[in-house]
């Protein structure tokens, strides 16, 4: 049978038709710990996807738990804009024992609106991109559940749809930390100005967006929610004493949410 497993940091994988090899783990300079980018389980990877171990699924879940004890609020019911927060939403709804309710659905019919000229259409795109399930939330508090607000431009349309289709509050609730810094490391964030955390606009951002309240996960909160289950089998493993390729000190790059590069940075 075979075994599939990631390849470590560092590690050389020999794959030839007979079997897969493992030639050398590089070792890091003075045992640094890795910097594995946090955005990937925020945001960007598959949901099914399988980092250090867990599911990237599981960790936006664990997302939402917590920012339910950071942030819960009064409200009848969790939902989410389909559909890369589910998971987190879930997350949210479960710890705050309230109902996980679809408020959109969306429309398969209309093409991406990032790629519209200009910002009056890319927003009128927003507006067509969802149907409104209005028997759902009509005259109830809803919590958004986000998996981010980067620019904050396509929040804004969707409160104003539901609070049109009846929404009595919309609550914004997001499931990780504001980006303030750019990435060195190949990830395409916008430049720092057009990032909506370092705007003024982020002082009054629930004002700004059209929501009741907009609360964003800590980075204590993140960084928790994804090593959370690194460590637990990290002990695990450490107590077996069995395991030869030993993971090292836990380490991820947070840098676009902190400014804190792994690396240093020459200009």
């Amino acid at each position: 049978s075979r075994y599939y497993r990631e390849v470590l940091p560092g590690e050389i994988v020999k794959i030839s038709r007979y079997d897969v090899q493992t030639l050398d783990v590089v070792p890091r300079p003075e045992g640094d710990p890795s910097a594995f980018c946090i955005f990937e389980y925020v945001y960007f990877a598959r949901p099914d996807s399988i980092f250090e171990g867990q599911m990237v699924y599981s960790v936006r879940k664990r997302c939402g738990q917590q920012l339910a004890i950071e942030a819960p609020v009064e409200a009848d019911l969790v939902s989410t804009v389909p559909e890369s927060a589910t998971p987190a939403a879930l997350g949210y709804a479960q710890k705050c024992g309230l109902p996980y309710v679809e408020v959109l659905c969306k429309n398969r019919y209309v093409g991406r609106t990032f790629i519209q000229p200009n910002m009056r259409l890319r927003q009128l795109g927003v507006a067509k991109k969802f149907g409104v399930l209005s028997d759902n939330f009509k005259g109830k508090r809803v919590v958004i559940i986000d998996d981010s607000i980067v620019r904050g431009n396509t929040i804004s349309p969707i409160i104003k749809l539901l609070r049109q289709s009846g929404a009595k509050e919309v609550h914004i609730r997001v499931a990780s930390p504001p980006i303030r810094f750019p990435c060195y490391m190949g990830i395409n964030i916008p430049t720092k100005e057009e990032l909506i955390a370092n705007r003024p606009e982020f002082h009054d951002l629930a004002n700004y967006i059209g929501a009741d309240s907009v609360v964003y996960l800590s980075v204590e909160g993140l960084v928790s929610s994804v090593q959370e289950s690194i460590k637990a089998r990290q002990e695990n493993e450490n107590s077996l004493k069995s395991h030869k390729l030993r993971v090292g000190k836990i380490g991820h790059c947070t840098a676009c949410l902190t400014g804190e590069y792994p690396v240093e940075l020459e200009w």
